[in-house]
């Protein structure tokens, strides 16, 4: 679905210049920026191994499972609190960014506490890169031609994992990301 809008539009810093449109906006699922940037399920998996550790190491003493339950029920709430802590950035992330897809260029506003907006033109994207998550979500990366380079800590959490040299940005999470890949990709040979 193409929209035509000349005006400026939801999270974009100013009107589009004429003849430019936009293809696609959206942002990251939370869950999944939970799940996936932050690895909640092998974060969670680690604390439930220290929790484990934490009563046999009390059964190792001597002691009975009462105190080890008890051992373990006074470290459970910090674990959880991390968790929490951490879906919490996950949800503030997924509210405070907002990705574009134009005619034209490829436009990131994001920052929690500081906000940024990256204006991509097709003319500096080398390739773009599809990772498909579970149920239809997935993370486009873009690749920049040779010369072209964007700092990661600018980026971060939307850039490419461990691509610090030549860093891409990243839509992270994007919903139904095999249609945006593919619309991008028309756009970018258009």
């Amino acid at each position: 679905m193409t929209l035509e809008i000349t005006h400026a539009v939801r999270e974009l810093p100013g009107p589009l210049p004429p003849g430019e449109r936009v293809l696609w906006q959206g942002g990251p699922a939370w869950r999944d920026v939970f799940r996936v940037v932050f690895h909640a399920r092998a974060l969670a998996v680690y604390f439930a191994i220290l929790l484990a550790l934490r009563g046999l190491n009390v059964l190792w003493d001597g002691d009975g499972l009462a105190a080890a339950a008890v051992a373990i029920l006074w470290l459970l709430p910090a674990a959880l609190f991390a968790l929490a802590v951490l879906a919490l950035v996950s949800a503030l992330i997924s509210r405070t960014t907002w990705y574009t897809i134009t005619s034209q260029r490829v436009v990131m506003r994001i920052g929690v506490v500081l906000e940024v907006t990256f204006n991509f033109p097709f003319k500096v994207i080398d390739t773009a890169g599809l990772r498909m998550l579970h149920g239809g979500t997935g993370d486009i990366s873009l690749r920049f031609m040779p010369g072209e380079q964007i700092a990661y800590a600018h980026l971060w959490p939307h850039a490419r994992p461990w691509h610090f040299k030549r860093t891409e940005p990243m839509l992270r999470c994007v919903p139904d990301a095999a249609r945006v890949a593919q619309l991008l990709a028309r756009a970018i040979v258009d």
